[in-house]
């Protein structure tokens, strides 16, 4: 059985009354049963919340028993009725499933109707519970869906990059999960933008929102809109830059509640002095990979990361340049590349830095975009078809010469 119902009846027999309330009390339902219909139609009237009414369809007559039972139906539309009725005014009840009446339980002479009392209620009771939960899940999931396509529409499609660039880039939302029956992709929380600041300047970002679902996937579109704000201001300064986003983003409850908050790179390449001066707040460090020699490095240490956004108000960060050299591609990435591991065995280590070096190196004769994708394709391999658990924003950028 499931968990106690709270039970209101309009019943029409006293001498059956003190039956139905031993065979419906043993389970600890909660029960309120009326010998009249006038007593019956007070409790209707009153505001309670039922899980199930039980009720004659013959009291005081089938008429007005109908007439109540439309009442019961617009002061209570989310609770089920069930009509009882003897063997004899069993064609009475079709008017009442028309209507709305959930079930029915005949009435035999002997009363062995009794011992199906709390089945039938229960069954039905789970049955219209389901029906909810399932309505639920498949309202969620299509708030889950449209949240989604809001953030695919931030993340841009046709990148541009200076002469002597190329530039791809590419978000991934964590694992394809099966909710209400059918499989969705989660809202997620990263983010990507590449764009360029003027004739020379070509700004690279990556961001991450903390947790997972709408909430991350409302902040990265927050912080979205206070980049596309600031934009227009041209900063060259990416420090200064990263600095006014989090001044503004610590004003946010949608990101900071709970204690919330969002990494990001921030990264100005000058194609004219292949300088690339960049700001990490939280952000992963990102990467070159000379072509020549196939070496992959580092453009710093974890130390060279600030704090992520959205926590202190007036931050410090600093600002790192690095010279990007012929024939080389350089590579920003939030965690989730890296933080992939093996189905739930995190203590197994995970495909980490030196996975994405190694994918790296393997694709230093394939195509910029052959090189993405096989970034994509070995860190979900080293998951042994778990799938990445975070969500994954990659920006590649390769100079020619």
């Amino acid at each position: 059985m499931g968990p106690h119902m709270r039970i209101l009846i309009g019943w029409d027999n006293p001498d059956e009354c003190e039956l139905i309330s031993l065979y419906l009390g043993v389970s600890e339902n909660e029960l309120i049963i009326c010998a009249t219909p006038e007593d019956f139609m007070s409790q209707v009237l009153e505001q309670h919340d039922w899980d199930i009414i039980l009720m004659s369809i013959m009291s005081p007559d089938p008429q007005t028993a109908f007439d109540h039972f439309e009442q019961i139906r617009q002061k209570h539309l989310d609770t089920p009725v069930v009509g009882a009725c003897p063997t004899q005014g069993t064609f009475h009840v079709a008017r009442f499933l028309t209507a709305g009446m959930r079930a029915y339980i005949i009435r035999d002479e002997g009363g062995d109707f009794m011992f199906l009392l709390e089945t039938t209620l229960q069954s039905v009771v789970d049955s219209v519970r389901a029906e909810r939960e399932r309505f639920v899940a498949e309202r969620l999931r299509e708030e889950v869906e449209s949240v989604r396509k809001l953030q695919e529409s931030i993340i841009p499609t046709n990148l541009i990059s200076p002469d002597r660039f190329d530039v791809t880039a590419r978000y991934e939302s964590s694992q394809i999960r099966v909710f209400g029956g059918q499989p969705v992709t989660l809202a997620g929380g990263d983010y990507y933008d590449v764009f360029m600041l003027d004739d020379d300047n070509l700004v690279l970002l990556v961001g991450d929102a903390s947790g997972h679902g709408m909430k991350a996937c409302m902040s990265i579109m927050t912080m979205h809109t206070l980049v596309g704000m600031i934009r227009s201001n041209k900063y060259l300064d990416t420090a200064a830059f990263v600095k006014d986003v989090n001044n503004r983003l610590c004003n946010q409850a949608i990101v900071n509640d709970d204690g919330g908050f969002i990494t990001l790179l921030y990264g100005i390449l000058n194609s004219k002095t292949n300088e690339f001066q960049w700001t990490s707040a939280g952000a992963p460090i990102p990467m070159i990979q000379e072509l020549e020699t196939n070496q992959v490095h580092e453009l710093g240490t974890i130390n060279d990361g600030g704090l992520p956004l959205g926590i202190v108000a007036d931050a410090e960060y600093d600002i790192h340049t690095s010279f990007v050299p012929p024939d080389s591609r350089l590579l920003i990435f939030t965690d989730g590349l890296a933080e992939a591991f093996p189905g739930e065995k995190e203590s197994f280590g995970e495909f980490g830095i030196p996975g994405i070096m190694q994918s790296l190196q393997s694709s230093r004769s394939v195509n910029l975009e052959q090189s993405l994708e096989n970034l994509f394709r070995d860190s979900n391999a080293f998951t042994d078809g778990s799938g990445r658990h975070d969500d994954t924003s990659v920006v590649l950028l390769e100079r020619k010469n």
